[in-house]
């Protein structure tokens, strides 16, 4: 059989004979990033109204220092200058770069942001040159696992907010008491939303199941790996409502704290 030779011809950057809106997906993206890295840089730097009654806002969970009786280990050490304490920025960057090195997330920006793809069948900026993960800075994405480790510590964390969430105040006798408000439900869909997100990471799922040679072996472990291999194929849904979900719990305490929405009382 003849073998006919094929010339694969570069396309200049955005080049394509695709028909479709393919550039709508990477424009969402790029608006949809940027807001919620513009809102959540600007409500980490508040450092007020992030708490209302029991609720606290996730931007700050967990509170290792403050005024706040959230706080783990109460006010302001008096080594830590005034001018830089922001606790929120203190432990953001561990959810913050789990999401950042999140394979799906990867992705998302490479395309949106840097073009490289841009998209199936559309010419890249950069030719023909391919690279990969394999150098710096790129090479640094691999630390995602690690961060997935720290992502499930959070979600303990948060869980354990939504409990304290439950117990309010009596202003007129100072008891406490247990209670639901909207923005205990706000807050455990939000915890709901993020626990899917993680727990159907590709590392995590790897990690109880994925790097056995024959699973059927340990029940236990095909459980887990049956289980987040379920979230998992939802990973990008999950990621998209888990991000949306962190941004709107903030804003509704913040929204409560100001006085601008009420909490009404479930139970």
């Amino acid at each position: 059989m003849e073998a006919v030779p094929v010339k694969i011809l570069p396309r200049g950057w955005g080049d394509t004979e695709r028909r479709d809106a393919w550039w709508v997906e990477a424009i969402l993206v790029v608006i949809v990033f940027s807001s919620f890295l513009g809102y959540g840089t600007w409500a980490a730097m508040q450092n007020e109204h992030f708490e209302f009654g029991p609720y606290l806002s996730p931007f700050y969970s967990p509170l290792l220092w403050g005024e706040s009786h959230h706080a783990w280990f109460g006010a302001r050490p008096d080594w830590f200058p005034v001018a830089v304490f922001y606790p929120a920025l203190l432990i953001l960057p561990f959810p913050g770069l789990f999401r950042f090195t999140c394979y799906y997330y990867r992705g998302a920006y490479y395309k949106a942001f840097w073009q490289d793809p841009v998209s199936c069948a559309v010419g890249e900026p950069r030719g023909t040159s391919y690279w990969g993960e394999r150098w710096f800075p790129l090479v640094l994405q691999n630390v995602h696992r690690y961060f997935a480790y720290a992502a499930v510590v959070f979600i303990v964390i948060l869980s354990y907010d939504v409990w304290l969430g439950l117990w309010w105040t009596n202003e007129a006798t100072g008891a406490t008491e247990f209670g639901i408000g909207v923005g205990t439900l706000v807050m455990l869909v939000n915890v709901l939303l993020i626990a899917s997100y993680t727990f159907g990471c590709h590392s995590l799922r790897h990690l109880v199941g994925g790097g056995r040679d024959e699973i059927s072996r340990k029940p236990l472990s095909e459980a887990c790996y049956r289980c987040a291999s379920s979230l998992n194929g939802r990973h990008m849904l999950f990621a998209w409502l888990s991000l949306f979900s962190v941004g709107l719990t903030d804003a509704y305490i913040r929204l409560c704290s100001l006085g601008m929405l009420t909490d009404y009382r479930i139970f």
